[in-house]
């Protein structure tokens, strides 16, 4: 039987089982295509729904080349799976989307800023820092201590006051950033297919819980000029087609006082960013991933309203089995539209779900999202 990019002729591997992963499948379903699911957590939120989940981990050569032997085409979830092995399996004709060059330079902070610089994309200033380096940074606090590797979710980032914090700091490789006295938080969205064509959503403009250092709201269109939203489109499409990369491409930049747009982080797959593109766009972030990796004609970014995004995250203090105070109210306002990700367990700050709110107007969507916070909490059952 001839292979098709819908149906069960098309065997379709992902590298991670969480969050990102299980919206994946809900996009999947639609197309009549079955994705198999690799985690190393027999709970994860994939579990639940996928076609096949296969527990194992996602770093062990010897488990990448067992799980994608038998598929027609690999993408991912998260970055820290075992490059290796993609590379053996696209060497043996099977697709891997994005590819593995891209994912070993993107989840290594210091490569992917040298990437910037190699490639005249605008960003902070920055060196490299390791544990042979002693003495002061060369910029003046605070600074921006990043490690190269491991973080995620806010962690593995850290704002330093002093020389005092810095000395207790990440001693592990890392960079060092100038610390950026920016107005604006953003995040633009490029997808990229076999065919070369490449398109936009439309700007987002992210809300930090500083405590935490992760979205906490996310609101699109983003209140910037037509300047910069220009401006930011084109920065995404260059970075997606410098990295020659195949997928879907989160590109976050911060925009200073003097209207300048600088990349400080990107990500090769499926992003927080795009949670409201789901209810928002007449083509949501995930379609347009299996869209772009399965080199179709991508879809229509244009939003059919204003939106916003709320994260769902366990408040602090409280651990064990979920409980989701306030859920019904928020369901009694129209426009309000919860994902939970069928996790069991929450803890602080652990990211359990989002909400999204549309409405026709941005005051609006602003006014009925801080309902919805003051509403909601990720609790732990009594």
């Amino acid at each position: 039987m001839a292979k098709t990019w819908y149906g069960r002729e098309l065997q379709i591997g992902v590298l991670g089982g969480g969050q990102l992963g299980r919206m994946l499948i809900q996009a999947a379903n639609s197309f009549d295509i079955q994705l198999h699911m690799l985690d190393p957590d027999p709970t994860a939120p994939c579990s639940q729904i996928a076609y096949s989940f296969q527990v194992g981990s996602l770093t062990d050569y010897n488990t990448i080349m067992a799980f994608g032997q038998d598929k027609d085409l690999l993408t991912v979830e998260i970055e820290n799976v075992n490059t290796d092995a993609l590379r053996t399996l696209e060497k043996q004709g099977v697709k891997v989307y994005p590819q593995p060059h891209i994912l070993e330079l993107i989840r290594d902070k210091g490569l992917q800023k040298q990437f910037y610089l190699d490639h005249q994309i605008p960003t902070a200033p920055f060196i490299f820092w390791d544990t042979n380096n002693k003495g002061e940074p060369p910029f003046e606090f605070p600074i921006v201590h990043k490690l190269r590797t491991g973080g995620y979710d806010g962690k593995g980032v850290q704002i330093v006051k002093n020389q005092q914090a810095f000395e207790h700091s990440f001693e592990a490789p890392s960079i060092i950033e100038a610390c950026i006295p920016f107005v604006k938080e953003l995040s633009v969205i490029v997808a990229r297919n076999a065919d070369l064509q490449t398109k936009c959503f439309p700007l987002v403009e992210c809300e930090f819980n500083p405590e935490a250092n992760l979205v906490e709201f996310l609101f699109s269109p983003a209140a910037v000029s037509t300047e910069i939203e220009v401006q930011a489109k084109a920065i995404a499409i260059d970075i997606i087609e410098k990295l020659d990369m195949i997928g879907i491409l989160a590109v976050e930049l911060f925009l200073t006082a003097e209207d300048e747009l600088l990349v400080n982080e990107i990500a090769p797959r499926p992003h927080n960013s795009g949670h409201h593109t789901i209810e928002i766009a007449r083509c949501s972030q995930f379609e347009q991933h299996l869209r772009a990796i399965l080199n179709l004609p991508l879809g229509d970014t244009d939003l059919h309203s204003a939106g916003a995004m709320l994260n769902l995250v366990g408040e602090k203090g409280q651990e064990g089995p979920v409980h989701y105070e306030g859920l019904e109210e928020i369901l009694k306002i129209p426009g309000v539209h919860p994902h939970l990700y069928g996790k069991a367990q929450t803890k602080p700050f652990r990211k359990m779900g989002h909400v999204t709110i549309s409405a026709g107007h941005m005051n609006e969507v602003r006014a009925k999202a801080q309902i919805v916070k003051d509403t909601i909490k990720v609790l732990a059952k009594k």
